[in-house]
């Protein structure tokens, strides 16, 4: 199974193989003119870094320059501007684009902190990154995907709010990407006769694939990451309720009302006369196969047998092994137990996750210096964007702390980000709940309401605007989206600071 993981990463990562090796070339020489000099002196902190650390590699983040975040931001702009501008080109040969982004940061790495460095740092990137990201969304998107809602729903704005609604209620409970590719196909379904449908699937990424999954630590990775830290299961329900239920509210009401003049702006729905299929459920098995997806994620945080191994210095838990592997026979179950014919009117495809796998590949190789440098603190190229957060004699800045986590985890990864400011804040659960709730209340409803602001500030919303593309709908570029998030939520985040964080 393990081979099998490793193929698929590297059929994911490395289609650039038959690509064109002289402009990859040309970029990497570049960087290494513009960057060999501070960067070699990094090396040499890196190396000594390292003896520090048990002779495992280690990256030095303090000693990292911002130039190494240039392929982060190539891989970013190259979603953002390629479907624009050559839209054929990057439907055809994302992946090769996405492999030349990776290595363009891997080959000077290797090259100036040495090929030790680098392999370990894409070894624990993948081994406990990047696979257990990706086998958990193929067994999101595998299960929610066999379930078909038959019969009729009409995308009136009552029905479109309702099914909103109901998104945002049980996202806490089964993950922010189990509630969305739950519930994306009916809602796209319902809407399929409507001119005006692309606001209501930005709206379902605000909601239910992000300020939903706000309650538990079930919802989104960065609250399951303080539950391993410490953080009680139930203080992220008590502690988020107030904000979560204030940003949904507002935001449920705006829909509403957008929907309902858009509605109105409709040509006559043709007559449709009443037979056929009976509003229900096809695939329900699923359901069931659901909550052992949930409870397989759930194993993995309270089993502690303190058994693992090391490959190459990065050590992987043996509880988090057994998780991927029941979350692929619980993948293997789904597609045994749901018919192919279920899946064909469902409109199901592999596209959407092939995508993510391809563009998240490279998001978490590139990220890789980003979050070295953020977790270098005050001494890292970033250090003014962590000394923000606190005052002259140490004491947190609530609003910074939201504002700072959340326009981070926007475009990073939000669950390290939540990580090195949950350390900044002190890194204590006991003191953050206890002594400073409302500063860890910031860093969570920053790391989970502003993954809303872009296509890939969280994983559901790249899967969900891929597979609405895929049933037609005419959904915003990369900054069109921006300007969506930009005008709705920004004056939303802006209430919430002065309601909760001032």
């Amino acid at each position: 199974m393990k081979s099998d993981a490793s193929a698929t990463l590297r059929r994911a990562t490395f289609p650039w193989r038959r690509g064109a090796p002289g402009a990859f070339a040309a970029l990497v020489l570049a960087c290494l003119v513009l960057a060999f000099p501070p960067l070699a002196a990094a090396a040499e902190v890196a190396s000594g870094v390292a003896a520090e650390h048990g002779g495992a590699p280690h990256l030095d983040g303090s000693s990292m320059g911002l130039i190494w975040v240039l392929p982060f931001a190539g891989i970013l702009l190259s979603i953002a501007l390629f479907p624009l501008l050559a839209p054929n080109l990057w439907h055809h040969h994302f992946g090769k684009i996405s492999a030349f982004w990776a290595l363009a940061f891997l080959v000077p790495f290797a090259l100036i902190h040495g090929f030790d460095l680098a392999l370990y740092e894409m070894l624990h990137t993948a081994l406990l990154e990047y696979i257990p990201f990706i086998v958990l969304l193929l067994a999101l998107f595998t299960v929610a995907g066999g379930v078909r809602v038959t019969g009729s729903l009409t995308g009136t704005p009552m029905v479109n709010t309702g099914l909103l609604f109901l998104g945002t209620m049980i996202a806490s409970w089964m993950g922010t990407t189990g509630a969305a590719m739950l519930l994306i196909r009916p809602l796209l379904k319902a809407n399929d006769g409507r001119r005006h449908k692309m606001h209501v699937v930005v709206f379902f990424i605000f909601l239910v694939a992000n300020i939903g999954g706000s309650l538990t630590p079930l919802g989104d990775p960065p609250l399951f990451l303080g539950f391993l830290k410490g953080v009680d299961f139930f203080w992220t329900t008590k502690h988020m309720l107030l904000p979560m239920a204030m940003a949904s509210a507002i935001l449920l009401a705006v829909f509403f009302a957008l929907d309902s003049y858009l509605y109105a702006k409709e040509p006559p729905a043709p007559v449709v006369h009443k037979g056929g299929e009976k509003l229900g459920i096809e695939g329900g098995i699923n359901i069931l196969l659901l909550g052992g997806v949930i409870a397989a994620v759930l194993l993995s945080g309270v089993w502690k047998p303190g058994i693992g191994f090391d490959v190459y210095h990065v050590h992987v838990e043996i509880q988090n092994i057994v998780r991927d592997l029941l979350l692929l026979g619980v993948v293997a179950l789904s597609l045994k137990l749901t018919t192919k014919e279920n899946r064909h009117l469902n409109a199901f495809s592999w596209f959407p996750i092939l995508e993510v796998a391809k563009l998240f590949a490279a998001i978490f190789l590139t990220i890789i210096p980003a979050i070295a440098i953020l977790r270098a603190g005050t001494d890292g190229a970033l250090g003014g964007v962590v000394s923000a957060v606190t005052t002259p004699d140490g004491q947190p800045i609530n609003y910074m702390y939201f504002w700072a986590t959340g326009l981070l985890s926007s475009f990073l990864d939000n669950a390290p980000t939540y990580l090195v400011f949950f350390n900044t804040a002190g890194g204590d659960p006991l003191h953050l709940m206890h002594d400073v709730p409302n500063t860890l209340l910031a860093i969570s409803a920053g790391a989970v309401f502003m993954g809303a602001n872009t296509y890939i500030g969280n994983a559901p919303n790249f899967m969900v605007k891929s597979i609405a593309e895929e049933r037609g709908v005419n959904m915003p570029s990369f900054f069109g989206y921006m300007i969506w998030s930009g005008l709705i939520l920004i004056p939303l985040f802006v209430l919430t600071t002065v309601v909760f964080f001032l």
